[in-house]
């Protein structure tokens, strides 16, 4: 998710049906960048998920009945959720070419009354989906990158000792060199994962042509008669068999970075063919050796194995790679939709807005990862924690779309609610055999998605009932502009750029600048930075610059949810509008909030303490706007929630 939006983009017309052109772009060029972005994550699936229904914790014997149904499970899987929902339906969804969940989330109209409620509640089920993407985010570096080790036990049973230090080793390798951005390595992301998805399905085709038979798993009666015989033991399988599917989120969340079509391509030509034969070559092994415990491996010839195992090293790398990204990327998101307070956006390329790193998001990453190698040591256990944050985040993908096809394409309920009706039947039973999971591991990204839940939505309902009490004290502006005319305070040279929320309003910060120092700037600039629902503004509409005599502008500038305003950068668009500043002359007031806890605000006590700590830690707004750190003038005021 850190490659820099394409050209082109896709519109959300009304039927949702308008693909992207994506400018010039090359498209077999993007079908390959996003082999190693888009597609990593799912690339390395083989590497756990028919070993952890075969030799889990629930697994089943592999039998040929077994083989047969678990594999035709894994196709239809692949099928349904990847090719059909997400790749034929999910991704025509767009808001201005940018995919993901909250950027779907934005294509939901803003509405009042009873439907105001019914859209509140698609927010926090959206927000609570994105809260289940950070657990994603720490279980698929730790669980990827140990079952990629783990191939050395294949080789040796030496290697026990080792696999776990080396595990930890390459994540706090992962993790630190994330400052230095992505830019050079991940040129050579899209190469690397093509000969991945090349070796696998070459070891997967050599035992297929050993048995052919196993080719029959196509048909979807071998998943029917696997539950028949099984029942609710099928119905626990199906926990490891979502396994094949961890990744289809990233399809639909980097669709703004190449298009849908060279994601579509590459798909249809490269990875669903090679997971294919990949599957059921190991599905074949299994017929010749049922007491092959490591699959994946078992497929590599001897003289191979180390350097599979290295090959196989670097793809996970690269697939926690792209999950470590989208996890900035999610973060920066919510920071500019008002959910999360600011964070410290470190830009690591000059040319790409998309190459971001935020060091506090990093390291709380780094640290859940390390603890959960160290905690669970093994893939297989690993492997019971992973599934129900994907799933669920599947399920509420579906269930915001639906809102979108219905409210904002204007869909009859029954032709949108037929593809969704068949997404959440697979979603809810991928997600409901999960859950059985819960005690055995998979409540940690339930934790780590209701810890982040609660903090999204208590800054969100704490920036409201701030945002409510300064507006009580808040004096119009055409008010304060008939007072500054008729008192006529001194003036001194230079400009103040004053920073407020509501455009309408006189910032308070000024209210206490003028009353304390009975003085005003020759030039002042109330600006107003406001967050719209759409990840870009085109630069025709990013500025408004008003002038209100007095010498007072009035200065708002929109940005989207995928970038990050720079204050310096505004002033200088400015200039093209007839507001002249100088770096040298210009001041910057900002106002400063000491939150306490005692007030009569309708939050309860534990998240208004929340809220105050948040508040307290977030990063200060002179560098997350960029502005120079000697020119700003911070007054503070008390208020009482």
């Amino acid at each position: 998710m850190n490659a820099a939006p394409a050209e082109g983009h896709t519109e959300a017309t009304a039927d949702g049906l308008k693909d992207s052109s994506h400018g010039g772009s090359k498209p077999l060029a993007l079908a390959l960048a996003a082999l190693g972005i888009v597609y990593g994550d799912i690339g390395t699936s083989p590497l756990y998920a028919l070993k952890e229904c075969f030799f889990g914790e629930y697994s089943v014997k592999p039998t040929e009945a077994n083989v047969l149904g678990v594999l035709s499970l894994v196709v239809w899987s692949l099928t349904m959720v990847i090719a059909v929902k997400y790749i034929a339906f999910i991704m025509r969804a767009d808001n201005h070419g940018e995919g993901g969940i909250f950027a779907l989330l934005a294509l939901v109209p803003h509405e009042v009354g009873k439907s105001s409620k019914v859209r509140g509640a698609v927010v926090l089920a959206a927000l609570f989906g994105a809260a289940l993407l950070y657990g994603d985010g720490v279980i698929t570096p730790a669980i990827s990158v140990l079952s990629a080790i783990e191939g050395l036990q294949v080789a040796t049973d030496k290697a026990g000792p080792v696999v776990v230090p080396l595990t930890c080793a390459i994540l706090f390798g992962l993790f630190m060199v994330q400052r230095h951005g992505t830019v050079r390595i991940g040129r050579v992301f899209g190469p690397i994962m093509l000969v991945w998805f090349m070796a696998i399905s070459l070891l997967g085709a050599w035992f297929i042509v050993r048995n052919p038979g196993i080719l029959r798993a196509l048909s979807p009666t071998y998943s029917v008669r696997f539950f028949l015989e099984h029942r609710f033991h099928g119905f626990v399988v199906l926990g490891s068999v979502v396994l094949c599917i961890t990744g289809g989120e990233a399809l639909y969340a980097d669709m703004g970075h190449f298009g849908r079509g060279p994601i579509k391509l590459s798909w249809f030509s490269l990875v669903f063919p090679a997971l294919l034969l990949n599957y059921f070559g190991q599905g074949a092994m299994l017929l010749e050796h049922p007491g092959a415990s490591n699959p994946f491996f078992e497929l590599v010839p001897n003289v191979l194995l180390y350097p599979m195992v290295a090959l196989a090293t670097v793809a996970t790398v690269i697939a926690s790679q792209a999950l470590i990204s989208g996890a900035f990327s999610l973060t920066r998101q919510a920071v500019q939709l008002g959910y999360f307070p600011r964070v410290t956006v470190v830009h690591t390329s000059g040319e790409n807005e998309g190459q971001i790193y935020i060091p506090e998001v990093n390291t709380a990453l780094m640290v859940a990862c390390l603890a959960l190698v160290l905690s669970f040591r093994e893939s297989t256990k690993l492997a019971a924690a992973y599934g129900i944050a994907v799933t669920g985040t599947m399920a509420i993908t579906s269930v915001v779309y639906y809102f979108v096809a219905t409210r904002n394409w204007k869909w009859p309920a029954w032709k949108a609610g037929l593809p969704v009706v068949l997404f959440l039947t697979f979603d809810l039973a991928y997600f409901g055999s999960n859950l059985l999971k819960f005690f055995e591991g998979g409540w940690f990204p339930i934790a780590i998605a209701l810890g982040i839940f609660a903090v999204m939505t208590t800054w969100k309902a704490g920036r409201a009932e701030l945002a409510r009490r300064v507006a009580e004290a808040t004096m119009p502006l055409t008010v304060f502009l008939e007072d500054i005319e008729r008192r006529k305070p001194p003036r001194v040279g230079g400009t103040a750029v004053v920073m407020f929320s509501n455009p309408d309003g006189v910032p308070p910060v000024l209210l206490h600048h003028l009353k304390h120092n009975q003085v005003l700037h020759s030039q002042v600039v109330l600006l107003s930075v406001l967050s719209v629902d759409q990840p870009q503004v085109p630069a025709a509409e990013r500025l408004k610059v008003e002038d209100m005599g007095q010498g007072f502008f009035r200065v708002i500038s929109k940005y989207g949810f995928m970038e990050t305003p720079n204050v310096p950068d505004i002033l200088n668009l400015c200039k093209a509008k007839g507001l002249k500043t100088a770096a040298n002359t210009t001041s910057y007031y900002l106002g400063r909030e000491t939150l306490l806890t005692g007030g009569t605000g309708k939050m309860m006590r534990w998240r208004k303490g929340l809220f105050a700590f948040l508040s307290r830690n977030a990063r200060p707004a002179t560098y997350y706007f960029g502005l120079p750190p000697g020119r700003v003038i911070e007054l503070g005021m008390q208020i009482n929630l």
